[in-house]
């Protein structure tokens, strides 16, 4: 009895010294709550919120040390249909205009004007009474530095499931990491996109194209003819081989967002720069905005489900951003060679 009293006390401990190192792995308290989480920790739904809890912290803790004088305002959110999250948004800073890095996991039922956005791309999703039970949950940041010579950056990786009529639940997976440079240098280009294809050589050697490709087409703005930054990946609905190898590829990607990106931070926080480059930065911003308002899937997603909360769903927004009437700029300036790399997108790995 004895030796089972101290097994049991020897295990307790070893729960609280893990609990302990994941709180501070973590911007604030999951979602779904940590004992809860280690209770379930096998089920998948349970890896992927502490993946994007860690994903968070990575993020947020690499971004902070580049700019000590800043700090990021950590919000906590509940929503009332089901489910929340942690928003937390660096603004103002010396290196960073605004950062920001959002968790959400959300449960509820599907709003009609969603599962419709759904089925336009393909779910055959069967409903119950006009009712789809779904949690969803993910990751996503968009980081605008203040420097032009520094790239804007997003990323986000999330998971969904809806369970049917019938009972039976669809999963799925989406993602992806993008880089918007002001500038074009072609060494940040090459290092962003060859630390993304390392990633993803790592489950498939066809999956870095096929994704390439697709973050080119998504990232497109129809009304201007132009992409919105230089790629990187991009997928959505991914639901096979199996949960297992998909969450593995998520998993990999995510581990990859620092390396990729920090790394170009720190070589041109520094630059110096001009105003003619600060006001093209402007100008590209809103080409940023044009596009997050009037394309983006997640932001519509965002704004069609009920009890969304507004204000991380435009967190991806810069602080400022200008329009200027018939703006062009003088052939084979610096401004015009990011503009053809924006028309034309190039094979930056090969």
């Amino acid at each position: 009895r004895q030796q089972a009293a101290m097994a049991a006390s020897e295990e307790d401990e070893a729960e609280k010294k893990e609990e302990e190192e994941l709180r501070q792995r973590f911007m604030a308290p999951p979602v779904s709550g940590l004992r809860e989480l280690r209770r379930r920790r096998r089920e998948l739904r349970s890896r992927m919120e502490l993946l994007i809890m860690e994903t968070q912290g990575e993020v947020c803790r690499a971004l902070a040390a580049l700019d000590p004088g800043a700090s990021f305002a950590v919000d906590t959110w509940e929503r009332k249909e089901g489910g929340g999250g942690i928003s937390c948004v660096l603004q103002d800073g010396d290196v960073f205009e605004k950062a920001g890095v959002n968790v959400s996991v959300v449960s509820g039922l599907l709003s009609e004007e969603a599962a419709r956005q759904m089925r336009s791309r393909g779910k055959s999703l069967k409903a119950k009474d006009g009712k789809l039970p779904f949690c969803a949950m993910g990751v996503s940041s968009v980081i605008h530095p203040k420097n032009p010579h520094v790239p804007t950056m997003h990323f986000n990786y999330r998971y969904f499931e809806i369970e049917e009529a019938d009972g039976t639940k669809q999963w799925w997976f989406g993602g992806g990491t993008d880089l918007t440079p002001t500038y074009l240098n072609e060494e940040d280009a090459i290092h962003f996109h060859k630390t993304l294809k390392e990633a993803c050589d790592k489950h498939d050697l066809k999956l870095y194209p096929k994704y390439k490709k697709w973050c080119d087409d998504y990232f497109y703005i129809k009304h201007r003819g132009e992409r919105r930054g230089i790629g990187g990946i991009f997928f959505d609905d991914m639901d096979s081989p199996s949960k297992e190898e998909v969450f593995q590829f998520v998993k990999s990607c995510a581990k990859a967002v620092v390396p990729c990106y920090i790394p170009i931070v720190k070589r041109h926080c520094h630059d110096s720069f001009t105003p003619e480059e600060k006001l093209w930065q402007q100008l590209r911003r809103g080409r940023y905005v044009e596009f997050n308002l009037v394309y983006d899937r997640g932001t519509k997603f965002g704004l069609l489900t009920p009890g969304s909360r507004i204000e991380s769903i435009l967190m991806s927004l810069p602080l400022t951003a200008r329009w200027e009437y018939m703006h062009t700029p003088p052939e084979s300036s610096k401004e015009a060679e990011i503009l053809e790399v924006l028309r034309n997108p190039k094979d930056w790995v090969h």
